[in-house]
């Protein structure tokens, strides 16, 4: 392209207006698929978790609408993967990717039930009801079952007929006194879910 001085100079301060006008604000909003997103969600509550499959504990957001009141019940719409989470860096496998499916499913458990002896239905109990029933059978179990000492005479203090499966999302630390508790009362059998 053939171009005079005086045609290079208005071209220069056109674009010195142009960019000038556009560091100011007044360019137009750019048309990312984002915005799209972005009104879906416009009137939702985020909520962020633990994915709750393997032992990787990738994060999620999960966006709910409603108000958890008395007129609209709280209702996950969305959930993808958090960004921020050092995991998982908002990516999420297709467990993850389908878990708007497991929350919604009609067969998930929500409460706890209880099966009692020689019955075939289960009945629904509340927390501290289950709670109570696990302190209660762990220690008429261990009271029966712990072995003090071995055939040599050797203290062992151990508690062979219950095992414990823990959790693989918890934290380090949750880990850590989770490990401790179970030794403390002399369970043998002590696993993580992630080796399940």
């Amino acid at each position: 392209m053939d171009m005079n001085r005086r045609q290079f100079f208005k071209v220069a301060a056109v674009g010195l207006g142009g960019s000038s006008l556009a560091a100011l604000g007044m360019a137009p909003e750019p048309a990312f698929a984002e915005q799209v997103r972005q009104f879906k969600l416009t009137h939702t509550k985020e909520t962020r978790n633990t994915c709750p499959y393997c032992s990787v504990g990738c994060g999620l957001i999960l966006y709910s609408q409603g108000d958890g009141g008395k007129n609209v019940a709280q209702n996950i719409i969305h959930i993808e993967g958090d960004a921020d989470h050092p995991v998982n860096r908002g990516t999420l496998c297709p467990k993850g990717a389908g878990l708007l499916d497991f929350v919604k499913s009609p067969n998930r458990l929500k409460y706890p039930e209880v099966r009692k002896p020689g019955s075939n239905e289960w009945t629904r109990i509340s927390w501290d009801e289950a709670l109570d029933r696990i302190a209660t059978l762990m220690k008429e179990d261990r009271d029966a079952n712990f072995i003090a000492q071995n055939a040599q005479g050797q203290t062992v203090n151990r508690w062979t007929s219950v095992g414990f499966l823990a959790a693989s999302a918890s934290s380090n630390e949750a880990g850590y006194l989770t490990h401790k508790v179970v030794r403390n009362l002399g369970m043998v059998g002590f696993d993580n879910q992630a080796r399940v």
